[in-house]
């Protein structure tokens, strides 16, 4: 005979609780969440809300070496989730996995500011509106020296103004 599921009563009706199914897919989660949480840098799962033991579970999976092991521990793993908020947790995994993505978006907004204040006076105006903060006389010198390098030959020149012009540009994008 099957043990009976906990079930929840609401105005003398019973409902079911969750079926053994269910059940088995969020213990699966859980330990899927559990097997990102071992891939984090050490620096980043040090600073996640984790109980000590499961942190040094964690610990105990990156030490192990062997199939059945690996595969054990992250069961085990797995039963410590079970106790644990997961929710900052499948964040912190999110944030992970999207670090790079966000980085190299930022990269391309940057280039795409530099190519336009190189060609044209508008963009420098657009930039001056949409960060008012920055040393508007440091862009400006960037801009017409990197207007200058470009009228120069190829053999004469050599980028510096470019790669300058980057730099600020991505260090004011970072700071908003």
């Amino acid at each position: 005979m099957r043990p009976a599921i906990p079930s929840a009563e609401h105005d003398g009706v019973t409902e079911p609780g969750p079926s053994k199914t269910r059940l088995k897919q969020q213990m699966q989660d859980l330990q899927e969440l559990g097997h990102a949480l071992t891939s984090l840098p050490a620096d980043r799962l040090a600073s996640l809300p984790l109980p000590e033991r499961l942190r040094d579970a964690i610990d105990e999976f990156k030490r192990t070496r062997s199939h059945e092991g690996r595969r054990r521990q992250l069961q085990f793993i797995g039963k410590l989730m079970r106790s644990v908020d997961a929710e900052p947790l499948r964040a912190a995994v999110a944030a992970a996995k999207l670090g790079p993505a966000t980085q190299a978006l930022q990269l391309h907004e940057a280039e795409r500011w530099r190519l336009e204040l190189a060609r044209d006076d508008v963009a420098v105006q657009r930039w001056a509106e949409a960060h008012p903060d920055c040393d508007l006389g440091k862009l400006r010198a960037l801009v017409q020296a990197t207007r200058h390098d470009a009228q120069l030959p190829p053999e004469q020149r050599h980028g510096r103004a470019w790669r300058e012009l980057f730099q600020f540009v991505k260090l004011t994008l970072a700071k908003h």
